[in-house]
């Protein structure tokens, strides 16, 4: 791993900067955690946390990693994956739903349940189980493609190719 400044985001995800988060337990001589083991830990958590942001029926978007989670107004919240344009609904109307996540010592495997899209200035999804559409309404369309370029300014074309372990590949290993 690289050197990372302390002014830059610390590499565990927790979105304070290195300087604030990792860099004071380097210096004392403790490890920092792996960023996968972190993103794991903030993964869930953040899922939590958006999830309470939609019971509130208040919209957030909040960007960790390749992920963007998305509160509503009306009470939904997405986790959206910008690599693949996946995305999975972690609450309906305000109502936290069951959290397709499965996770080993070595990956997370989210059980994607749409694609997402951008027509027309709205946010449209497909289904994978069935390829049937629906628009969301009043969703910040805006502010999430904002969250996708800013992300993809951030990470090296190679860094998001290696996202996606293929099922195969985990199999061999």
């Amino acid at each position: 791993m690289g050197k990372i400044g302390r002014n830059e985001q610390c590499p565990c995800g927790s979105g304070k900067k290195f300087k604030h988060c990792c860099l004071p337990k380097e210096q004392a001589g403790l490890s920092r955690t792996s960023p996968e083991a972190a993103l794991k830990i903030s993964l869930l958590s953040e899922i939590e946390a958006i999830v309470a942001v939609a019971r509130e029926k208040k919209q957030k978007i909040k960007e960790l990693g390749v992920f963007i989670l998305l509160a509503t107004e009306n009470g939904d919240a997405w986790l959206l994956e910008i690599t693949d344009s996946d995305a999975v609904p972690l609450a309906r109307g305000g109502e936290a739903l069951e959290i397709p996540i499965d996770e080993n010592s070595e990956t997370i495997e989210i059980n994607w349940s749409h694609t997402y899209d951008f027509r027309n200035k709205e946010f449209e999804l497909t289904a994978y189980s069935d390829k049937s559409k629906s628009v969301m309404e009043n969703y910040p369309t805006q502010e999430v493609n904002a969250s996708i370029k800013r992300i993809l300014k951030r990470f090296p074309s190679d860094v998001l190719d290696r996202v996606h372990v293929k099922v195969a590949d985990v199999k061999s290993q």
